[in-house]
C-alpha cells in the first residue's frame, strides 16, 4: 500500500469519497494510488509536464494493478486534459503563482472542487480564489519535517467581497496552534519592514494569534 507524507496526507484527506480527480503535476503519482488503494476515488487523471515524472507515475500504476482507474496524461497544467473526466483538481507541490496562473487558464475550474498545497505564495493562491469567486473551506496548516506547509481547498460561489491584504495572508485559518509556524510568518513580515515597505497590518494580525 502506498504510504504518504504528512504533507500528501493533508492533501488526500481533503478528496472527498467517490470523487474522479485529476491530480496536476502528479510527479510520482503518489496520491492517485494512494487514494485508488484505499478506495476513496472512483477514477484518476495523473498528469505532468515532464515525460521523466510520468513514466514514474506509469510504473508505480502498473505495479499496483490500477491502468483501470489512474489515467496518465503529459499535460502543462490542465491544458490537454478533458473537464469531464473528473470533479476535483489536485494541484499540490508547484508554487503559489504557478498554481493560480494554471487556474486562470480554464474557465470550468469554477465547476470543480479544488484541492491545492502551494510551496511558496500561499498569498496568491488565496488571492486568485477571492478575486473570482471561490469559498475556501479549509485552510491549514501542516507541519512535516523541518518544514510548514499550506493547504487548502476551495469552491466557487460567485460571490466576491472586498479582501485585504492580511485576507491574502491569513486566508481561512481557524487553527493557530502551530505557534513555530506562525512566528516565522512574523520574523519574515519584520525583517521585510525594514526594508521600508509598510507591513503593519500583517504584522498586527499575526501578534493577536501568537
Amino acid at each position: 500500500m502506498q504510504k504518504l507524507s504528512l504533507r500528501l496526507s493533508s492533501v488526500a484527506a481533503l478528496v472527498k469519497q467517490d470523487a474522479a480527480i485529476a491530480d496536476i503535476g502528479t510527479d510520482h503519482g503518489y496520491i492517485p494510488v494512494y487514494l485508488a488503494e484505499n478506495n476513496i476515488i472512483k477514477s484518476a487523471v495523473a498528469s505532468d509536464i515532464n515525460e521523466g515524472p510520468l513514466n514514474s507515475c506509469k510504473k508505480l500504476v502498473e505495479k499496483c494493478s490500477l491502468d483501470n482507474v489512474i489515467k496518465t496524461t503529459l499535460s502543462n497544467g490542465l491544458d490537454s486534459l478533458d473537464e469531464n473526466d473528473f470533479d476535483t483538481i489536485i494541484i499540490a507541490g508547484m508554487g503559489g503563482e504557478l498554481i493560480a496562473d494554471i487556474l486562470s487558464r480554464h474557465s470550468y475550474v469554477k465547476k470543480k472542487h479544488l484541492i491545492l498545497q502551494p510551496m511558496t505564495h500561499p498569498e496568491s493562491v488565496r488571492k486568485f480564489l477571492f478575486d473570482n469567486g471561490f469559498e475556501i473551506q479549509n485552510d491549514i496548516v501542516v507541519p512535516d519535517g523541518r518544514h510548514h506547509y499550506n493547504v487548502l481547498d476551495a469552491y466557487y460561489t460567485g460571490k466576491i467581497t472586498d479582501k485585504c491584504r492580511v485576507d491574502y495572508f491569513m486566508g481561512s485559518i481557524k487553527d493557530f496552534s502551530d505557534k513555530e509556524y506562525f512566528i516565522h510568518l512574523l520574523n519574515y513580515f519584520k525583517n521585510k519592514s525594514k526594508s521600508g515597505e509598510d507591513y503593519t497590518d500583517i504584522i498586527t494580525a499575526l501578534e493577536k494569534h501568537i
